[in-house]
């Protein structure tokens, strides 16, 4: 380096020193060295200047030093940073002494093109905290004597400052924290961004610093001395670090000298500049650009990993309520884990391999919402570098992973075997999107991140505070089985990162792979396939065409055929666009959403029994559409005789296989009158029964099952131009009978078969059965609603019920209408907590329903629920 020149030469000095260092830095990409090299120059500016302008003064020259703060007093002066001074005086008629030469510095620094950002302060103002400014508190961590009296810095460095920060640096740490958290939540919580500003965003530069600042405060607050900057970083992440602090220097510095002002914005042009360079990675070797972003996102963890993990370490006293909680929640250990002050321990982790095992771990995080602490996301990460295994080979994996999906805290086990390797080992399939980073000015996130945020905004829903969010939380709750919605979002655009025509067909492709390597249920594969493949349906409709238009609600109708698919549908749209970006999901396409959702749930409830199958010829050409773009298997011969009269909606919420079922079942109703088909679906039972009409039959079958303590919580009955009528009951099995006495399963169906053959009494049977004291249960009484409807139906006569549901409830509704001679024609029977909403199709002789009929029935409805 040049000596230095005097003042008459300080601008060609300093031309000539950064046009040096960015010149070595063009040939090596070392951002550290640049910016070192940079703070450097500066330090021997500032003394040449304070040499000219206050040295001289010898009234002020032994009261009077120049520190450096921020960057500049980290030695990390990135060409475009400002120079952050502080000039530190000892009595405040110094201050007013200094106003002039002080000036004269300062201009001096902006003619030679250095931004300059100074402040004065007595040794006084140094010492105490300042409620109104903390930030200036906070910078003081990173002081470094530049020139003037030493002992004034010293006496500030030594004793001022720890003296301070031992008596207020809980409040410091305190602010840190939150202004940290403040920050990461601006920037949605996560560093996956498409173009981050490597210095603001979750895993970058100013996290460094954070984990800097709390660091040295910390130790000043509990020993009032200052760390060595070999111990601020642990050693378990010291090389990790480092490697991320370089490469974050070298895209820094390209980034300044490239915009040639102080932009931290990694956009796209910029980043195919970098990959091109290799700035960073393999400097001088050019890498894809998509492989550089991807060395970006893991540096960008490696330094969030480490700031969360240090403020977690250093939690103000402040936080003893939080801490209380956090012990009250560590309640939970079991045989395999502790939980110890929010964090879940390994009692005795398996020596061999235990897959097993890693899923109770995963399972234990997403029912308690705890995170694993360093030595159990070691092993984790252990178990993986050994193969521990796969979900291949592990039969009862699906089920469990279902199970993870439907607890609380879903998101966070997701996160965490996102960040430890493992989500891409159990489903190779998503390393196609890893990080990946697709050129959209709409959305903020990589591939990835945003589909992670879909799951994270539907679990969301359970915690809603708004009024929006509380409306879609309804149908949250409302959901049968949510877990599927969670994973068809996890795989919803996989896709994107496949070699594939377009991003639905890629993402379908990924899951058919996944469904061949893990036991994955038919029905369960049929509801994945349906919401990847029309994950974009319901945003096109109510985006780009009328939603008030009749043919746009009937043509998204015919697509989800059924509540629970519109319900999931719904959920994933909202889910979809809310992640995008934090903007993305206007007040206007929330309502349009929602009133769309409205508008089509009201037109199925209407049409269960329109649009019937008229011919054998119809119901091939109508199943064989549905093929078409369903996936479904062709009809067996002969199975269009039976869909002759079925509503079409029967073929959009059944698969083929499922359709084949009940037609060999309805072909055995010549050797037996009554076919049933009992099925346990994790959380609830399906009974299915084919049989012919007859009087009584609705009020028959709900009443074999409320005999029996079933809960019903859903029902659809369908009957065909043969009269051959399909009932489906879901319920719940109340006291485990069907579970605990596998016997007790044939007996449940014979039963069914006994009543609707006459050969066991109804009556008998119900007897002592239903207390009227049982209907009356604890909360808020959901009040009966009874509307009759004339226009959704050309044949019947629509009753709409919404009322507090209660054991017994579906059999007294049906039994009543038995009385007054109705004929149930279709019937779409649900449970929402504690409101039963049916949709009943009514004719009497065939005909819809006088008005006298119409009274007479509301007036005993209303009677008998009250």
């Amino acid at each position: 380096m040049a000596s230095l020149p005097l003042k008459a030469s300080l601008m060609k000095f300093c031309s000539a020193e950064f046009d040096s260092i960015r010149a070595e830095f063009e040939a090596t990409g070392d951002g550290r060295s640049a910016v070192l090299a940079r703070a450097q120059v500066v330090d021997q500016v500032t003394r040449e200047l304070y040499n000219i302008f206050i040295a001289s003064r010898i009234e002020i020259r032994d009261d009077f030093c120049v520190v450096a703060l921020g960057g500049y007093g980290r030695q990390e002066l990135f060409p475009c940073s400002d120079v952050d001074l502080l000039f530190v005086s000892s009595r405040s008629g110094t201050q007013d002494e200094c106003r002039e030469p002080i000036g004269q510095f300062v201009r001096s620094l902006w003619d030679l093109r250095l931004r300059a950002s100074q402040t004065c302060r007595t040794m006084d103002d140094c010492s105490v905290l300042h409620r109104d400014n903390l930030e200036f508190n906070v910078a003081m961590v990173d002081l470094r004597y530049v020139a003037g009296s030493e002992d004034l810095f010293f006496e500030l460095h030594d004793i001022r400052l720890p003296r301070l920060l031992r008596k207020d640096g809980e409040i410091l740490l305190a602010n840190l924290t939150d202004m940290t958290r403040e920050r990461h939540h601006k920037y949605g919580d996560t560093i996956f961004h498409l173009e981050p500003n490597i210095k603001e965003v979750p895993g970058g530069f100013r996290d460094f610093h954070v984990v800097r600042w709390l660091k040295i405060i910390s130790g000043l607050e509990s020993s009032g001395q200052w760390k060595s900057p070999t111990d601020i970083i642990p050693p378990r992440s010291a090389e990790a670090a480092g490697r991320a602090f370089e490469f974050l220097a070298a895209t820094r510095c390209f980034l300044h000298y490239r915009q040639e002002r102080d932009d931290n914005r990694l956009s796209y042009e910029p980043q195919d500049e970098a990959a091109g360079r290799g700035i960073g990675i393999s400097f001088g070797r050019g890498v894809p650009s998509a492989d550089w972003m991807r060395a970006y996102f893991r540096h960008a963890r490696t330094i969030s990993r480490l700031t969360s993990e240090t403020m977690e370490e250093i939690q103000p006293g402040r936080l003893a309520l939080y801490n209380m909680y956090r012990d009250w929640r560590s309640r939970v250990s079991n045989l395999d884990f502790s939980a110890v002050r929010g964090k879940i321990f390994l009692k005795l982790p398996p020596e061999g391999r235990d897959f097993a095992y890693l899923m109770r771990l995963f399972e234990f995080v997403a029912r308690h919402g705890l995170e694993m602490s360093r030595e159990a996301e070691h092993w984790v990460g252990q178990s993986l570098l050994a193969g521990l295994g796969s979900a291949q080979n592990y039969s009862e994996f699906w089920p469990q992973f279902c199970r993870i999906l439907s607890l609380p805290h879903a998101i966070d086990v997701l996160r965490a075997m996102h960040r430890l390797g493992w989500l891409e080992e159990l489903f190779p399939e998503f390393r196609a999107i890893d990080a990946l980073v697709i050129r959209d000015f709409y959305h903020r996130y990589t591939v990835d991140e945003h589909s992670l945020l879909t799951v994270q905004n539907v679990c969301a829903l359970r915690n809603a505070d708004s009024e929006w969010e509380r409306k879609f939380a309804e149908i949250l709750a409302e959901l049968e089985e949510p877990h599927l919605l969670l994973f068809a979002l996890l795989f919803h655009d996989v896709g994107k990162g496949m070699d594939a025509e377009n991003h639905i067909d890629g993402s379908l492709q990924a899951v058919e792979q996944v469904f061949t390597r893990i036991q994955v249920k038919k029905e369960d594969r049929q509801t994945i396939r349906f919401l990847i493949r029309r994950h974009l349906e319901m945003s096109v409709s109510f985006q780009h065409r009328d939603i008030f238009d009749p043919a746009t609600v009937r043509h998204l109708m015919e697509i989800v055929g059924s509540h629970n698919r519109l319900k999931m549908l719904t959920l994933l749209t909202y889910a979809d666009i809310k992640s995008v970006n934090p903007e993305a999901l206007t007040p206007w396409k929330a309502e349009m959403l929602w009133t769309l959702y409205v508008a089509t749930s009201n037109a199925l409830a209407r049409s269960l029994d329109s649009d019937r199958i008229l011919s054998a010829e119809e119901a091939i050409l109508a199943e064989n559409g549905a093929a078409s773009f369903e996936g479904k298997s062709a009809l067996p011969e002969g199975a269009g005789k039976f869909l002759e009269g079925l509503p079409k909606r029967y073929l959009r919420i059944h698969s083929a296989e499922e359709i084949e079922t009940h037609y060999r079942m309805a072909q055995g109703l010549f050797r037996n009158p009554v076919q049933t088909l009992l099925r346990n679906l994790d959380h609830y039972w399906e009974l299915l029964i084919l049989t012919l009409d007859r009087p009584r039959l609705f009020a028959s079958l709900t009443g074999a099952l409320t005999a029996w303590g079933m809960n019903i919580i859903a029902v659809e009955a369908f009957a065909n131009s043969s009269r051959t009528v399909l009932d489906t009951f879901r319920f719940v099995d109340l006291f485990h009978t069907l579970d605990l006495n596998p016997s007790e399963q044939d007996r449940l169906q014979q039963t069914i078969h006994d009543v609707l053959t006459g050969r066991k009494s109804l009556e008998e049977l119900m007897r002592g059965r239903i207390r009227p004291e049982t209907r009356h249960t604890a909360g808020p009484k959901i009040p009966t609603r009874i509307r009759f409807d004339e226009t959704s139906s050309t044949h019947s006569t629509l009753l709409e019920l919404t009322t507090q549901d209660h054991p017994g409830l579906l059999y007294h509704i049906s039994s009543l209408l038995f009385e007054h001679r109705c004929n149930i024609e279709v019937a779409a029977i649900d449970t929402q907590g504690r409101k039963a909403i049916d949709v009943l199709y009514l004719t009497i002789d065939g005909n819809k329903l006088s008005p006298a009929d119409k009274q007479a029935i509301e007036d005993a409805l209303l009677t008998t629920l009250r």
